[in-house]
């Protein structure tokens, strides 16, 4: 069975071993929506997730920094672990992570009530939010320095917002993978505004502030909490049909693409 473990500033003292919910919720007064956070992992592991291991904690970090100015207007933050560490694709119907999401969003569904939710992923955390894009509730995505492999599907972000951000001297996951799949998302009907950071990693320790800020602008923006950034608006306005991908990538160089947006513009 999942575990649930309900924390304040005391989170770090958990010892995390099993599929289970990380929330910080609003002190007072009702739960007006919800940020849903999704951490990485590997390609194949059953192991559990534990405290010790970055992908969680890094995620622990994200979830700090931002839960006073969410819990202040009203929006939880929920961290969830996984029950193991890998994707694991072929180890039943969905892989692992996409299997723990929807538990969660069952979950909060069961504890809030149909608020809407924002999804905020890193690395194979962006790669199971953009698997979970059509799940019931969800309103929109925060990918950061997203796990889409070569031909990983978009259908599921059909008619959805996306913001993405992804440093681009990233060796674990790859900024020209994620600018791939935005132009087929975009093709596809999604609409989505992507930041790259120059001279910057994968681990999200290099410009924190940047990465923080990525969270708080578009998960409170994309659920209506505050003003989308003109910045995220002008990019979701950049459509192209299916036709025009290939078009579209020739000119992806574009200031106007949307797609390579420094994030200091957000």
């Amino acid at each position: 069975m999942p575990d649930d473990t309900r924390v304040d500033e005391g989170w770090h003292d958990l010892l995390v071993t099993s599929l289970g919910l990380t929330t910080v919720a609003p002190g007072c007064g009702p739960v007006r929506a919800a940020v849903l956070m999704l951490h990485g992992g590997r390609d194949h592991s059953p192991d559990p997730v534990q405290r010790r291991h970055a992908s969680w904690w890094r995620m622990a970090l994200l979830q700090r920094a931002f839960a006073p100015t969410a819990s202040a207007a009203g929006v939880t933050v929920e961290l969830l672990r996984h029950g193991a560490r890998g994707w694991n694709a072929g180890s039943g119907p969905e892989p692992s992570p996409v299997r723990d999401g929807r538990w969660a969003l069952r979950e909060l569904a069961a504890r809030y009530g149909d608020v809407p939710v924002v999804l905020v992923g890193h690395s194979m955390g962006g790669r199971t939010a953009c698997a979970l894009a059509d799940a019931p509730g969800v309103r929109g995505l925060v990918v950061l320095a997203p796990w889409l492999p070569p031909g990983e599907p978009v259908a599921a972000a059909r008619d959805q917002r996306v913001v993405m951000a992804h440093g681009l001297m990233d060796r674990w996951t790859s900024p020209r993978a994620s600018l791939e799949w935005s132009l087929r998302a975009r093709a596809g009907g999604a609409r989505v505004a992507r930041f790259e950071l120059p001279m910057v990693g994968h681990f999200m320790v290099v410009r924190t502030r940047d990465w923080n800020a990525v969270v708080r602008r578009g998960s409170l923006g994309l659920l209506g909490i505050e003003p989308v950034p003109d910045v995220v608006t002008e990019a979701f306005a950049v459509t192209v049909g299916a036709s025009g991908a290939s078009a579209v990538r020739e000119q992806v160089a574009a200031a106007d693409s949307g797609l390579r947006l420094p994030v200091r513009s957000l």
